[in-house]
């Protein structure tokens, strides 16, 4: 059982570098904070994990249903060139402000998309939406994972394994998004080449997803 366990933790280490994933993750983190960033980048591990497990589940009783699972690759594909779209319009319309203000003597940046100074709470459940939305369509490699080891059921600690497996590459990811957002992000220019970058590869990511 020790075993399976590593191999599921390193099934999701290799799993989270996914093109999708880290081109989702960076939609959701850029321009936000550090406790932003990383509550996004836990909450889609948690949501891509828990997924996994109920469709597991599901499919190991109702195999029927494997032909509506690319379904979830569908709909997680079109949000992410959805969001390409609007990070691009972001950047056309003018809608990302640069905020500076001193916070304890130090200078704070930070970046609003709307003309008040807010703080959204949906993006990490929106993070958790995608993430399980994406944890739909990698259930089959998750059970070709569990016929490598034998194992005929799906329990909660081999889905915490696979959790902990994608949230060690997200976090330190997360911690590459936070050094973009506090050194790189602290110019109208460099925010504008940045979104827009991040905006065509997510169109392109998504839309190789969906042909592929």
């Amino acid at each position: 059982m020790e075993i399976g366990l590593i191999v599921l933790f390193w099934y999701g280490v290799l799993h989270a570098f996914g093109a999708d994933h880290i081109v989702a993750i960076v939609n959701f983190s850029l321009g936000k904070s550090k406790t932003k960033t990383f509550l996004i980048t836990f909450a889609f591990a948690i949501g891509h994990g828990l997924m996994l497990f109920i469709f597991a589940k599901v499919l190991q009783e109702f195999t029927s249903i494997d032909s509506y699972l690319g379904y979830g690759d569908i709909v997680s594909s079109s949000v992410i060139i959805a969001m390409g779209i609007y990070l691009i319009y972001l950047v056309n319309a003018k809608k990302i402000i640069l905020e500076k203000h001193m916070h304890e003597g130090k200078e704070h940046i930070h970046l609003s998309f709307a003309k008040n100074h807010t703080h959204k709470k949906t993006d990490t459940k929106s993070a958790f939406v995608i993430g399980s939305l994406m944890g739909i369509g990698g259930v089959r490699g998750m059970l070709i994972t569990l016929g490598v080891i034998n194992s005929q059921s799906v329990d909660f600690t081999m889905v915490m394994a696979f959790v902990l497996g994608v949230s060690v590459v997200f976090i330190c990811f997360g911690f590459i998004i936070n050094y973009i957002n506090e050194n790189v992000l602290n110019s109208t220019k460099n925010i504008k080449r940045v979104f827009t970058t991040a905006g065509i590869v997510s169109i392109l990511v998504g839309t190789n997803m969906i042909l592929g």
